[in-house]
């Protein structure tokens, strides 16, 4: 089989700068009434912008998508779209149900508990309505009933290609040249275990790079001990809340609180979060050495006045002088009287 020449590559998170929907429109433009053939390589991201993408592949009319490497969630959806679709004999393709991130710390009174009882509400009833459409869109392409879907998505679990295709979700399978078997990197588990995603039985890679483990170091922070094992999404069962306080973290990331649940609770940073959390660190250390500089120049005034002559001064203070008492009614009248008696004596 001809390789076939790419016109996108779409990798890494979904809404990012190599999963982009302006480029994609932008692509799709240059190639209006053309064949446009994308290869797709994402464990997912922003479904705004899967959506988006999705229905730019559709109103384009002829894009031919190919999967390799491990592709799941928004990178799936973004795909629907496309008029043909075919997946790497070593690649796999995972559907779940949508989420939301949700983080609360906080003192609440059982008033302030039933707000934000009726929010997540509100929030698991958009999360539902959300889940039953795209659910309807991957049963349009797999020609099955949504329900069917809607079950896959709350099991989860990853697909093999030969699954993928028995499910509808590709139309072909191919074992081109240039697609390799995916490896897993630590890396990559870790986002992925931060993500509630099920960890594949794929290969694992070799040594990474310096720059590779200083991500997974950074994503460790983030993660629980185990996070190797795999964890399915919306289990039945109610995890409890681990409230725990980080004022400075908030403060960096300009939210109001942070809750975390389960005993052993896991939190994710986008990139966006990350860079916060980098300009506020570098913020601190530019203001603590402004501030240092300050301290400085004043400890080297305080020294120059200690070592300069102590000024003189002519004004003398008199402190046994003391403030006249005022006159009291009683006085004012007894004086009145003796100097009109001395008056009085004084008549021939």
């Amino acid at each position: 089989m001809p390789q076939p020449q790419y016109n996108l590559h779409l990798k890494g998170f979904v809404g990012g700068y190599d999963f982009d929907r302006d480029y994609v429109d932008y692509i799709l433009a240059q190639n209006a009434g053309k064949p446009v053939n994308v290869l797709i390589d994402s464990t997912g991201g922003s479904l705004a912008t899967a959506l988006s993408i999705s229905s730019a592949f559709k109103l384009h009319g002829d894009v031919s998508v190919h999967f390799v490497g491990m592709n799941a969630s928004a990178a799936t959806i973004a795909a629907l779209g496309a008029k043909h679709v075919s997946i790497d004999t070593a690649a796999w393709y995972l559907v779940h149900k949508c989420s939301n991130e949700f983080f609360k710390w906080s003192s609440l009174n059982a008033d302030q508990m039933a707000d934000l009882i009726s929010a997540l509400e509100r929030q698991k009833a958009d999360l539902d309505k959300l889940d039953a459409g795209i659910a309807a869109m991957y049963a349009a392409k797999c020609r099955k009933d949504p329900k069917a879907l809607l079950d896959l998505m709350k099991a989860g679990g990853w697909l093999s290609a030969k699954e993928a295709l028995e499910w509808g979700f590709v139309d072909e399978i191919t074992d081109e040249p240039e697609d390799t078997a995916p490896k897993l990197t630590d890396s990559t588990a870790s986002a992925m275990a931060a993500a509630g995603m099920p960890i594949p039985n794929v290969p694992v890679a070799d040594r990474e790079s310096g720059l590779g483990r200083f991500f997974a170091a950074i994503a460790a922070m983030f993660k629980t001990s185990n996070a190797a094992t795999p964890v399915i999404n919306n289990q039945s069962n109610t995890p409890q809340m681990s409230t725990i306080i980080f004022p400075a973290l908030c403060a960096a990331l300009a939210l109001d609180s942070l809750e975390l649940s389960g005993d052993k609770a896991t939190a994710s940073l986008s990139v966006e979060q990350l860079a916060k959390i980098d300009k506020a660190l570098n913020g601190n250390a530019a203001e603590i050495k402004a501030k240092d500089t300050d301290i400085a120049t004043l400890k080297a005034r305080v020294a120059e006045l200690e070592k300069a002559p102590a000024e003189t001064t002519s004004a003398i203070v008199s402190t046994s002088q003391q403030p006249e008492k005022p006159e009291s009614p009683m006085d004012a009248f007894s004086a009145s009287v003796r100097r009109a008696r001395e008056i009085y004596d004084q008549l021939p």
